[in-house]
């Protein structure tokens, strides 16, 4: 059984239609949306109609596809995402996708990732290629961050820190081959339930952004967590921390409770998660 969530705020219907879309071609089988939303804008009642008279969606309702709506309060993006995973856990799901709803994408995608995962049980995640609306990639898989280099994001002018930026974002690699990368973005994460039971679910500490570093180098120590170049998906990505004063707020404090929790300046893992990384990089370049 394959499962899927997805937490929205103050989106309506429209906002996920694309990825809707793509969740009925695929072979997932049950969707929770956790709707966070504080103001009121009916995404509910438009679920409960777009149930009844979509006939892509009746379609695939009657082959066993359901949509679970759920109006929580808005306690974290991890928080929300956890209240699925418990829920998938219970029902005996083997794989679960945390989806943004500003992504797309093609029949292909899951069946691959699905394929990838059963045919090697030592991977726990795995993340295609993002593109830009416009086919350019997104740098979405990383090396695990020093201080410094999510300093320098937020307050260094573009062109003074490109070289440590092109490093971090492992933009040498040109995102053309299979990386066992620590650091994840959290807009597509497909992942292995039973290692989730493992390792942990999203620590509920961080609100919102670093919750997807953390899950990611937490599941890296034991298991492959894995950039796959060959599908890949659509994302909007709008950075909104970078240009909304309340969420560049919310990210500063969970880049302090990340580097509270794993160490500003000695981390062991990031250390040694980075070094091989950055090792079987050359390694294959040198090839």
């Amino acid at each position: 059984m394959i499962t899927a969530s997805i937490v929205t705020y103050n989106n309506n219907l429209l906002d996920l239609e694309g990825i809707l879309r793509s969740l009925l071609i695929s072979p997932v089988q049950k969707v929770w949306i956790i709707d966070h939303s504080d103001t009121f804008l009916g995404l509910g009642d438009e679920l409960k109609e777009y149930k009844k008279r979509d006939d892509e969606y009746v379609k695939h309702e009657s082959r066993g596809f359901q949509l679970e709506y759920m109006k929580e309060a808005n306690t974290g993006y991890g928080r929300g995402h956890n209240i699925a995973l418990r829920k998938a856990m219970d029902e005996g799901s083997l794989y679960h996708l945390v989806v943004n709803p500003d992504v797309w994408f093609g029949a292909d995608v899951i069946p691959a990732l699905w394929r990838l995962m059963e045919d090697d049980e030592s991977i726990a995640q795995v993340m295609p290629k993002v593109l830009f609306l416009n086919g350019s990639v997104q740098c979405l898989a990383k090396l695990l961050p020093t201080p410094l280099d999510l300093f320098c994001r937020f307050f260094m002018p573009a062109k003074l820190i490109a070289k440590r930026n092109d490093r971090f974002e492992l933009r040498h690699s040109d995102y053309n081959r299979v990386m066992n990368v620590p650091f994840l973005s959290g807009c597509f994460m497909f992942l292995r339930v039973s290692a989730l039971r493992s390792e942990g679910i999203f620590d509920e500490r961080f609100f919102m952004y670093m919750e997807d570093v953390d899950i990611t180098r937490r599941l890296h120590v034991k298991y492959k967590t894995l950039f796959f170049p060959s599908v890949s998906i659509y994302h909007r990505f709008s950075r909104l921390s970078y240009h909304n004063w309340h969420m560049s707020v919310a990210h500063m404090v969970s880049v302090v409770k990340y580097f509270n929790k794993w160490g500003w300046i000695y981390d062991s893992g990031r250390r040694r998660f980075n070094k091989r990384l950055l090792k079987e990089l050359k390694e294959g370049s040198d090839e």
